[in-house]
């Protein structure tokens, strides 16, 4: 089946390209949750309108993704949750949640969406997650999870 991706999806592409899937990862998994739509011949349109709302959020060159992988590598963000007695947190944190930490903290504006949690944050105490600039710069922030 052929989509036009509307987000990014690790291993498929970027917002606007044009994939070829398996119908049933296009119809399960990829247009319910928004990251793609089914490609029309009207849909085409919709691709630049995509791409080019894209390279606005893009970070252009690898040089400004160095400099703020630099200022997100000396960040230490801190969050403060609802917990349990036993350090589990009453639910998870989610990327947004890191997004706007790192707001508070003095660091750069990023996008959720960039934000990649390995395995879901259900616990108190340090944790690593990475934040994927550019194609090639990828900056690993710490988070420190405390119960509130």
């Amino acid at each position: 089946m052929k989509i036009i991706l509307t987000n990014e999806v690790s291993g498929l592409g970027a917002a606007g390209d044009v994939v070829e899937v398996k119908d049933g990862y296009a119809r399960n998994y990829l247009v319910p949750r928004g990251f793609a739509i089914r490609w029309t011949k009207g849909g085409e349109k919709d691709v630049e309108q995509i791409r080019r709302a894209r390279k606005i959020r893009e970070i252009a060159t690898i040089e400004q993704a160095d400099e703020i992988k630099a200022q997100l590598e000396n960040l230490r963000v801190g969050l403060t949750v609802r917990a349990g007695e036993q350090g589990r947190l009453f639910g998870s944190v989610t990327q947004a949640d890191i997004a706007d930490a790192i707001k508070a903290s003095g660091g750069p504006d990023v996008d959720k969406r960039r934000i990649e949690v390995g395995s879901p944050i259900k616990s108190l105490g340090a944790h690593q997650v990475a934040v994927r600039l550019h194609a090639d710069v990828t900056a690993t922030v710490g988070v420190d999870v405390a119960a509130a």
